[in-house]
């Protein structure tokens, strides 16, 4: 007696170069769809920038009362305002929130190795107050690898200045968990010229307002946007490099929608409320043109 057994089964198109990700056929047709109507980041005019890494964050991060203690040690008031200049306000990954972030009064002393001919270098002999402190250090930041032109000077970091743009900011590592404390997937936005650590990336453009990207990453789309093209490092937790998110394809709305998006992201930077990040979402889905069922089944995933 023969015995034939047949498993559900799926046919998939693997592409070489790319990641192999097992889709049922309505993710199939979803991931058709964002491809046909979508562009990928890559060929936005966007840029994706992995945050700043110090090599000592014990000297050169610090908190409001060590800004304050270094700013009162300053001699004049030229000095104090090119100090109070040069510290900057810094975002950890972990600070980053859906449409928000935790500022935690931490602080970067932007001593930056410049830009080859647009932006000199920083000069320590320029800020005194800020020398005396790191001298303190002078062991630990005369030795470190990442270093500048000198041990006072940060490492080469040609964006530097996109840190003061408006720009979209995340988390590198994201987990799929309510019990991590935050949405998912979890992408914020930037007006007030953070500066982010080497554990969260920025997204700043020329051209482009990045709260119309914000909008689909953050849309209930946008989880299903990362397990189609970010690899997965271990259950529900996705590390976000560039070279994923720049494959993300995004559909540019028509001039009216992507003002309604803008407005709606402005919202809920406002007053983070779930009816508006309804409201986001089946806007995204239209500009996609999903399917009754389509729709379902994303928002199913949430």
């Amino acid at each position: 007696m023969s015995l034939f057994v047949q498993q559900l089964g799926t046919d998939n198109n693997f592409k070489a170069g790319e990641a192999w990700v097992i889709l049922t056929p309505v993710e199939q047709s979803i991931k058709q769809k964002i491809e046909s109507v979508g562009t990928p980041l890559g060929d936005w005019d966007i840029q994706i920038y992995r945050g700043v890494l110090t090599g000592c964050n014990e000297a050169f991060i610090i908190d409001e009362a060590k800004h304050q203690e270094i700013l009162n040690n300053c001699s004049s008031e030229d000095e104090l305002k090119r100090t109070d200049e040069l510290i900057r306000p810094i975002l950890r990954g972990r600070d980053i929130k859906r449409y928000g972030y935790n500022w935690k009064h931490l602080y970067i002393i932007n001593t930056h190795n410049g830009v080859k001919g647009k932006l000199p270098r920083i000069h320590i002999e320029d800020y005194p107050a800020v020398k005396a402190h790191l001298d303190q250090y002078w062991d630990k930041i005369e030795r470190r690898a990442d270093q500048g032109d000198t041990p006072y000077n940060l490492r080469n970091c040609a964006y530097v200045e996109d840190f003061s743009k408006p720009k979209v900011i995340y988390m590198e590592i994201q987990t799929d968990n309510p019990q991590m404390g935050y949405p998912f997937p979890c992408f914020s936005y930037d007006n007030n010229k953070c500066v982010v650590l080497n554990t969260a990336y920025i997204m700043c453009s020329r051209t482009v307002d990045t709260r119309i990207i914000l909008a689909t990453l953050n849309s209930s789309l946008g989880k299903i946007l990362t397990k189609f093209y970010v690899t997965q490092l271990q259950q529900r937790q996705f590390r976000m490099l560039a070279q994923y998110v720049t494959n993300f394809p995004i559909a540019k709305p028509s001039e009216s929608q992507a003002k309604q998006l803008i407005d709606l992201v402005e919202k809920q930077l406002r007053n983070y409320s779930n009816s508006t990040d309804e409201e986001i979402n089946q806007m995204v889905f239209d500009i996609y043109g999903l399917t009754e069922e389509e729709r379902k089944y994303v928002s199913a995933l949430l």
